[in-house]
């Protein structure tokens, strides 16, 4: 390759390798990615989407074509029989949240049985918190069940725990700061196989961030209710500037739009301003962005197995999102990592990466993400808490040729850091 960015030999020699074991992987990728962009154009002209449903509304959005549409849009490709899709989401979180709160009341239990869910959405839940507005201050039942010690699944304990009258089994797809693997769809099929098989009428949720268009099949196919997830993970394909998404079986949905706005009036309202072009171009663009994703976490993968690292998953295995997460050996080899990731970014790449605090977490956390949206991570980024295992975790790249560098860039900063 052109050596523009002056990399060492040695790594240059390990790239080229590492492309070489990631040949049949990301013919794989590229399959996947054509069937979803197939799916995407026919779920475009499944909802009639025109120009003039660009423009958007002001006040309070009676009668918006173009963000119904999008809603139809998101529901087509998802399998879902409805979606609500809006920028006034703040993250994924708080879509999240919107979606938790819109279908438990007082006294109801949620039981997550992936573990402790990921570190941003505990407060919401009020795991080891009191913050007002919590799930938890309005007397919601919360529990889980615990992964094994490999990290799986703990299918027993869920048949165990499980009741008729249970209102919610709550399903992380992705791994948050953890070191096990992300859920493909058919461990989400065979968890929603025991639930149903026990009580037919719990509601099983997902949180499907970082998740979207990885794999053919849909998490709606195979028994999930309803799921959630960030525009500025997967599915807004890198040019959604915010937003959220919920989609699944039409009257859940509709009880979180009762929730996101006012019971009565729910979809019907919400404004768009200037910024459905956007939200569509990005849909129609997050299969292509996603599998570029894919490609450089694969890469990556194979570079640092290359290198003596340990990483989650392995180059060649199948993947239930776009992160990897690479086993480092100290707090000092996570900030150098970020800083090659940083440096081989096209926004703010002279910045150089520092931990510090981040409300949400009990350690300081190190992020590098030279971004045109902050805090996309669909965009080449990496961070991690500054704790063991000192685990990075890297997603995103709009495009591979670009990722790349980032990547033989960290690798070349941990190399030089261990030389000295």
């Amino acid at each position: 390759m052109d050596n523009v960015f002056d990399i060492n030999e040695e790594v240059l020699k390990l790239s080229e390798k590492a492309l070489d074991l990631c040949k049949d992987k990301f013919k794989e990728i590229e399959d996947i990615c054509s069937y979803n962009q197939q799916k995407m154009l026919k779920a475009f002209q499944a909802a009639k989407v025109s120009e003039s449903m660009f423009s958007g509304t002001t006040g309070y959005g009676y009668d918006d074509r173009g963000r119904d549409a999008l809603d139809k849009v998101y529901a087509y490709v998802f399998d879902a029989e409805d979606a609500l899709v809006r920028h006034n989401f703040v993250s994924g979180t708080h879509t999240l949240t919107v979606a938790l709160f819109g279908l438990l009341r007082p006294n109801d239990e949620m039981l997550c049985v992936t573990g402790t869910p990921y570190d941003t959405i505990q407060s919401a839940i009020g795991i080891n918190s009191n913050y007002s507005g919590s799930l938890k201050d309005f007397g919601i039942k919360f529990s889980q069940v615990d992964l094994k010690d490999d990290g799986e699944v703990d299918y027993e304990e869920i048949k165990r725990r499980v009741h008729k009258g249970l209102k919610m089994v709550y399903i992380q797809r992705s791994k948050g700061y953890a070191l096990r693997r992300s859920l493909l769809i058919d461990d989400i099929e065979k968890i929603c196989k025991t639930v149903k098989s026990i009580s037919p009428d719990t509601i099983i949720m997902l949180d499907n961030c970082y998740g979207e268009f990885v794999e053919k099949k849909q998490p709606m196919s195979v028994g999930v209710d309803i799921m959630a997830g960030s525009l500025i993970k997967n599915p807004g394909g890198g040019i959604s500037p915010t937003g959220g998404y919920i989609a699944g079986r039409k009257d859940l949905v509709e009880q979180c739009a009762f929730r996101l706005t006012t019971p009565g009036t729910g979809k019907e309202v919400g404004c768009t301003l200037n910024i459905l072009r956007e939200m569509f171009l990005g849909a129609f663009n997050a299969p292509q962005i996603t599998a570029q994703a894919l490609k450089t976490a694969v890469f990556a993968s194979a570079l640092f197995e290359l290198l003596g690292y340990d990483v989650e998953p392995k180059f060649n295995a199948s993947r239930g999102d776009i992160i990897d997460v690479i086993s480092l050996k100290s707090a000092d080899e996570m900030c150098a990592f970020c800083k090659g990731i940083q440096a081989g970014s096209p926004i703010d790449s002279f910045v150089v990466p520092t931990p510090s605090p981040m409300p949400g977490y009990d350690s300081d956390v190190i992020m590098a993400a030279g971004a045109f949206t902050m805090g996309s991570s669909i965009e080449l980024s990496a961070d991690g808490p500054l704790r063991e295992p000192f685990a990075v975790y890297l997603q995103g790249g709009f495009n591979f040729d670009s990722a790349k560098i980032g990547i033989m860039l960290a690798a070349q900063n941990l190399m030089n850091k261990n030389d000295n």
